[in-house]
C-alpha cells in the first residue's frame, strides 16, 4: 500500500511517499489502519535515527565550505527523546477527530474511524493535512 502525506496549498509532499505492508487482507477499521501506519512510521523513524551517527568528524573540505558560508556545523547534535508509539497513535487519532487532516483511500474520503475499510497492495492511502486560511 502506498502511503502519502500532503498538505493543502503545497505542491511537495510533507514526507516522501512510502510503501507500507498491508494487513492480513481482510477488512479493518480506519482506526486500526491509522494505528498501523503511525506505528510503522515511528519504527521507520527510529531506524533512520539509529543509522545517523551521533558524532561526525568534519573533513577539511567541510571546514572550508563552512568557513566560506560563515557557519561551520559540526554535526553530532543530540537525538532527543525516543518517540512513544502509543502517544503518537493517540495524537494521530485525536487530530483526525479534530478535523486537522483527512484520510483518503484511493481518492475517497473516509469520515468514520470505526468504518470498515479494505486495502490491498495497490491501494493509495493519503493523509491530507488541512491548513487554516490566513485572516479567516
Amino acid at each position: 500500500m502506498l502511503v502519502q502525506a500532503r498538505a493543502t496549498g503545497r505542491r511537495r509532499p510533507l514526507v516522501p511517499d512510502r510503501d507500507v505492508p498491508v494487513g492480513d487482507g481482510g477488512p479493518e477499521t480506519l482506526r486500526a489502519l491509522i494505528e498501523r501506519v503511525v506505528r510503522e512510521a515511528v519504527a521507520a523513524f527510529e531506524e533512520r535515527r539509529a543509522e545517523r551517527p551521533f558524532l561526525h568528524v568534519l573533513t577539511e573540505r567541510e571546514l572550508t565550505d563552512g568557513a566560506e558560508r560563515g557557519r561551520i556545523v559540526s554535526g553530532g547534535q543530540p537525538c532527543g527523546p525516543r518517540p512513544d508509539p502509543d502517544a503518537a497513535v493517540g495524537v494521530a487519532l485525536q487530530a483526525f477527530e479534530d478535523g486537522l487532516y483527512l484520510v483518503l483511500i484511493d481518492g475517497e474520503q473516509q469520515r468514520d474511524l470505526d468504518a470498515q475499510v479494505l486495502v490491498s497492495e495497490e491501494t493509495t492511502l493519503t493523509f491530507l493535512r488541512l491548513v487554516a486560511l490566513a485572516g479567516g
